[in-house]
């Protein structure tokens, strides 16, 4: 029996399928990674397509490596010459290679978001930008959608025109360009933008990978964007074995700039392609199933398609309406409960989606008071975490010493008595003779005024020398023991408080079994264990990759976040409309919009393998207001035999949650580095006197006091009204910016 007889006829056709440009719509469940790994497997031992002249992308690490996985059991020997890999993976490969013609070194540095973040405050400085008419995350996401749509600075300015605002955007974006090529750094936008520039301009380059890749398979395709489409058209454009699989209804990605044109125009842009829908699912019951395609067939833009499965019938989908959001919650997680008690799967069967990140709040509370496990997935990054950057700037200090955040950071990280007049004098004398910071360390002794902080500096660089020339010889493991050892880090952590050094100290050993884990698998695939190449696995590291499937615990998450999983239950939470579709959208009247919306509510139903809750609530707290919304319409799109239905679930207003919240707030540290560990989660709560727990008149600040927030670090009270039985409190915090809250649940330390 063939490996080919396995699949549905669509399926093999699609297989087979081998020549010239081919669009796959792949409706959820339905088996498109088996195709592309069977089509792979065709071409290798039935086509005799050499497996170097193989390339599949997809989005995702996770996604990468399960494909991977597959691959190599299908194929076996050669496989390892197939590249299978995300966009940005593949782009890094191609510029470590050839980024030289660009103008880069090919030791550049792959910036992330908070790298991003800080380079951007020292351009809106530096260029006098008024952060409050022009918010620094606005001016990224210019400068990201700009990318995405393969504008240059000079370009950008040029479509400027005389408007003032687009003026000022262009002036930070040639500072962030000219910053970003003088730190030899790129950020993840600039991975695509300048491999497209590559091919672009290198016309041998493009043709070696032309040669290289004849066979191009493309997975989510639905979540291309235009640089990413022009990326693949331009590898494409000499031999034309184009496949790409994906499902317009699906594309939920607008915000990162996915255009949904690229799947809906595929056959437009190439006129010969053959079509093939693939509309049997694998995942869900026929119910869910329907519900689904209820809920989608009301867009206009999209290509039809039907999904239909051979699985059971199954159960009906439960639809529960409740008074309030806690009311909802308490279902949820009670609900969660009695499924594990009864035997009926284990909490990892379990996900509750969401439109918002902070509807979670809730269900973090009553998970808590359950002593119930559960992750939140995209919240704190790993890497973003303060000790892990401040290591990681340490390597790449000691990788790249043109990176001038990575050295400023840990210039004075343990404290060595580096102040920030120091710091200054150097950025100025390194900014008067166009040279890199570290470069300006080099020749400390030459800046005007530097005084005392001369042989600190030195000594800094002294270290920073020495770590070079260990890295040569040592190991990554030993080298990042040696930076420990040297720079006292763990004893400075120690100093700040032994609670909080515990979970930083543990977050540091996992660093160092991740550098341990890539040692073994370059060891495994006989490939250099090199510091740049783990700097560069971590920066293209996603928060779902983290996700941790054999671990048990209730996973929380976004519907965003939740494309490409499955659960056997599923709670959709929150079906409101002002909640979902969101209220901007509603108020928009645009039907893009509203399209796009519902496929983010089609993505949550198919997430669903067997059972499948839909709730909402009739009011509940946003912004510190009640607001009472409407079931959503999205809801009223499935047909009432689908649903099984209860009344409004009701309880008396929840006093005592105020009381619960603060218990929450203590036992939500545990949850800053691992999910939840079932035991007793109040073991070593802070006692809540530390904190400022209004008692009294008042809550124990005052406008204009320095206080600290556990989340959202120091800032300055700039407003206090009270409201009944609690404050609410407004704060400018010096790295979050002005939030509002309720003084019983924010917690604030008066500083």
């Amino acid at each position: 029996m063939s490996i080919y007889d396995t699949l549905n006829e669509p399926q093999r056709e699609a297989v087979f399928q081998t020549e010239g440009p081919l669009l796959i719509l792949a409706g959820a469940g339905s088996g498109k990674t088996r195709v592309l790994t069977h089509r792979i497997a065709y071409l290798i031992e039935e086509q005799g397509v050499n497996p170097w002249n193989i390339l599949a992308i997809t989005f995702t690490n996770k996604a990468a490596g399960e494909m991977r996985d597959r691959v190599d059991q299908l194929v076996g020997f050669g496989s390892e010459s197939i590249w299978v890999s995300t966009f940005h993976s593949m782009c890094v490969r191609i510029l470590r290679r050839h980024i030289e013609l660009l103008g880069y070194d090919t030791n550049f540095t792959i910036y992330d978001t908070d790298d991003q973040k800080t380079l951007m405050k020292d351009v809106c400085k530096l260029l006098e930008i008024d952060t409050k008419r022009f918010r620094e995350r606005a001016l990224m996401s210019a400068v990201s959608q700009a990318k995405n749509e393969l504008i240059t600075p000079e370009e950008f300015r040029l479509n400027a025109g005389g408007d003032f605002a687009q003026r000022k955007i262009a002036d930070v974006y040639e500072e962030y360009e000219k910053q970003l090529r003088a730190n030899n750094a790129l950020d993840f936008d600039d991975l695509l933008f300048k491999t497209v520039q590559l091919f672009q301009t290198q016309k041998d380059v493009l043709e070696y990978y032309q040669e290289r890749f004849r066979y191009m398979m493309v997975d989510e395709y639905q979540d291309t964007n235009t640089v990413q489409f022009e990326l693949i058209r331009l590898l494409a454009a000499k031999y034309r074995n184009l496949c790409v699989v994906g499902d317009d209804d699906q594309s939920i990605y607008k915000f990162r700039g996915a255009n949904i044109k690229n799947i809906l125009n595929f056959e437009k842009v190439f006129e010969d392609a053959k079509v093939i829908k693939l509309e049997q699912n694998y995942r869900s019951t026929q119910n869910i199933l329907n519900a689904a395609n209820a809920v989608i067939s009301n867009n206009v833009g999209r290509k039809a398609k039907t999904l239909w499965t051979d699985n059971d019938e199954g159960d009906k989908i439960r639809f529960r309406q409740f008074d309030t959001a806690y009311d909802e919650a308490e279902f949820i997680v009670d609900d969660i409960r009695e499924q594990v008690d009864r035997g009926n799967g284990t909490y990892n069967d379990n996900a509750i989606l969401y439109r918002t990140n902070a509807q979670s709040r809730i269900f973090e509370e009553k998970f808590v008071t359950a002593n119930i496990p559960y992750k939140i997935v995209g919240g704190i990054n790993f890497y973003a975490r303060r000790e892990i950057k401040d290591l990681l700037c340490y390597l790449k200090t000691i990788d790249n010493g043109k990176d001038d955040l990575a050295v400023r950071r840990v210039i004075n990280v343990p404290k060595r008595g580096i102040g920030l007049t120091s710091i200054n004098r150097v950025q100025d004398y390194a900014a008067a003779y166009d040279i890199g910071f570290y470069d300006a360390l080099l020749s400390a002794d030459a800046i005007p005024n530097i005084g005392r902080g001369l042989s600190k500096l030195e000594s800094f660089v002294a270290l920073i020398e020495h770590f070079k020339v260990d890295a040569k010889d040592m190991t990554l493991s030993d080298l990042m023991q040696e930076i420990l050892d040297v720079t006292g880090y763990i004893d400075s952590l120690m100093a700040e408080g032994p609670e909080e050094a515990e979970a930083r100290i543990e977050n540091i050993d996992e660093l160092r079994s991740k550098i341990a884990t890539y040692e073994e698998t370059c060891e495994e695939n006989n490939e250099p264990a090199t510091l740049n190449g783990f700097l560069e696995e971590v920066a293209l590291v996603a928060d779902i990759d983290s996700l941790d499937e054999d671990t048990d615990y209730v996973v929380l998450m976004t519907l965003h976040s939740a494309k490409g999983l499955e659960f056997s239950h599923v709670y959709l939470a929150g079906l409101e409309d002002g909640i979902f579709p969101s209220y901007m959208t509603i108020t928009a009247d645009s039907p893009e919009e509203l399209e796009e919306e519902r496929r983010l509510c089609y993505v949550g139903i198919t997430r669903a393998e067997e059972e499948l809750t839909l709730t909402c609530a009739r009011r509940r707290m946003i912004r510190g207001e009640t607001q009472y919304n409407k079931i959503s319409r999205f809801l009223k799109e499935i047909p009432m035999e689908l649903l099984s239905t209860g009344g409004i679930f009701k309880k008396e207003a929840p006093v005592e949650e105020l009381a619960k919240a603060s218990a929450y707030m203590q036992a939500k540290q545990a949850f800053h580095t691992k999910p939840f560990a079932a035991s007793n989660p109040f073991s070593t709560a802070k006692p809540a006197k530390e904190f400022g727990t209004p008692k009294g008149d008042g809550p124990g600040y005052d406008v204009g006091d320095r206080v600290q927030h556990v989340k959202f670090g120091e800032g300055t009270v700039t407003a206090l009204v009270k409201g009944g039985r609690d404050y609410e409190v407004t704060v400018d915090f010096d790295s979050a910016g002005t939030k509002k809250m309720f003084a019983m649940f924010a917690k604030l330390r008066k500083i």
